[in-house]
């Protein structure tokens, strides 16, 4: 590859060569831009390590750019931010870094584009192009970094012990490379992870979290999920999906391996959305299921109410992993207290009560839902497979039918709670709640049509049930 041709097709690169040149320190584009061109992949970020003041050569670059754009520093880390039109920008100068035992936060001394290359995580992140008019867009690569590209294998430059136990969420960002980029973990460094796993807990949740979640998002995480169990972080991290694993026989009847059920279900999911919150849904919609493993002679082995008792769990695990407790978090616990609901709804003799229920508790999720249900198809038989789609399809049919008929995904009941108050003369009250869901009820139970005369005359007969007597005037 000409990499000076490459670099050539954005005016960017001669502005950095030029800037380097006039502040008089040598620059090289490193990193995830270089590894991402030889992989012939598009980025937007570009990391600029200047064996200088990178904060300068930062700000020598903005003065260039037509809009003289803004320089965002961050003096905490020695480095400087350039947002263009195309591009992010971030300048670093050359270091080298040293560990204590007790945190992952290195001692920075200047260093020289060796000493940078050195601490890189990756040697396929240790690639750097040269930016040096007398050498420019010379790939200069001390770690066989483009063999590792070409092999598909994460290997880290120097000793992998050392690299891991430095700096431990190195181990994570090692899976979460090898599941993006669908490459293998030379077999040295997985040995390393699985010696060092024990270091991860010096990182901060939130930064594992964050890696955790770029292997959600990945086009098959069940792979990086695997690689965590098997070198024992997820165990660290994630004990309650670890739990899922295993099969029990009592009797010669067995139970499905519900970790890998789940993976299959998540990689699933992941062929019809790019949703993170979907796809959490998937990994936690069994979550529950060995709590409630019980064993029956007649049955079996039954996990009977799992749903619920995994909704329920679906809150106190994302404020453990510091992931949202806002309406990203019950959507979570919606999908997971529902998804068996459509499947006990496929018979051609469910009610149109019953889908009315469903459409009106699931509201705007559910088409996710849906897509959630046919990801938990997993069986080997292809035969059932189609069985349990074709099912699927007359139920979506029968719901597309009743909605459009009765209309009552997110509905309001049109008497509401301070109707109520004011014609029985009463103040917020058990009886209030009581009239307010039976009209409610009566209207998913198609008894009632949601329409102000029928639901007024219903409350006025249920207050008069209760012993209550409409104000006068």
């Amino acid at each position: 590859m000409n990499f000076a041709e490459e670099l050539n097709k954005y005016p960017v690169f001669e502005l950095l060569k030029t800037s380097a040149q006039e502040v008089g320190a040598p620059a090289y584009v490193i990193g995830g831009y270089v590894r991402n061109l030889l992989l012939k992949k598009t980025a937007k970020d570009i990391d600029v390590v200047c064996v200088g003041n990178g904060i300068e050569l930062a700000k020598k670059f903005a003065s260039k750019l037509p809009d003289k754009s803004q320089v965002n520093v961050f003096k905490n880390f020695g480095t400087a931010m350039v947002k263009t039109e195309d591009f992010e920008v971030e300048f670093v100068g050359a270091r080298k870094e040293s560990y204590n035992r007790n945190s992952r936060k290195p001692v920075v001394e200047d260093g020289t584009l060796e000493d940078d290359q050195n601490r890189r995580d990756f040697t396929i992140n240790a690639l750097a192009l040269s930016l040096q008019q007398e050498n420019y867009g010379a790939l200069i690569d001390p770690f066989n970094g483009v063999k590792d590209l070409k092999n598909k294998l994460i290997r880290t430059p120097l000793e992998p012990g050392v690299t891991y136990s430095d700096d431990p969420l190195r181990m994570m960002r090692a899976i979460r490379f090898a599941t993006q980029l669908d490459f293998d973990i030379e077999h040295d460094s997985f040995v390393a992870i699985e010696a060092n796993k024990e270091r991860i807990k010096i990182v901060s949740v939130e930064r594992i979290i964050d890696e955790l979640n770029k292997i959600v998002l990945a086009e098959k995480p069940s792979y990086g999920f695997k690689l965590m169990f098997h070198c024992g972080l997820l165990q660290l991290i994630f004990p309650e999906f670890t739990e899922l694993h295993g099969v029990d026989t009592i009797k010669g009847k067995s139970h499905k391996d519900n970790f890998y059920h789940t993976l299959q279900v998540l990689d699933n999911i992941c062929e019809n959305t790019d949703d993170l919150w979907l796809r959490w849904a998937a990994i936690m919609h069994d979550i529950a299921k060995p709590a409630t493993k019980r064993f029956d002679k007649k049955q079996g082995w039954t996990f009977h109410g799992h749903e619920d008792k995994g909704a329920r769990m679906v809150k106190p695990i994302f404020r453990k992993l510091k992931l949202p407790l806002d309406e990203r978090m019950r959507k979570v616990e919606k999908l997971v207290r529902l998804h068996l609901r459509p499947i006990a709804l496929v018979s051609d003799k469910t009610s149109d009560s019953a889908i009315r229920r469903l459409i009106y508790e699931a509201g705007d999720d559910l088409e996710d839902l849906m897509t959630l249900c046919r990801a938990d198809i997993t069986s080997k038989n292809d035969m059932k497979v189609k069985k349990y789609l074709a099912n699927f399809d007359r139920l979506e049919k029968k719901i597309a039918d009743v909605e459009a008929r009765d209309q009552v995904r997110n509905f309001q009941p049109v008497i509401t709670g301070e109707i109520i108050m004011e014609t029985f003369d009463l103040k917020p009250s058990r009886e209030v709640g009581q009239i307010k869901i039976r009209i409610r009820e009566a209207i998913l139970e198609g008894e009632l049509r949601n329409n102000y005369e029928e639901a007024f005359a219903y409350m006025l007969e249920l207050g008069k049930k209760m012993g209550l007597t409409p104000k006068k005037g």
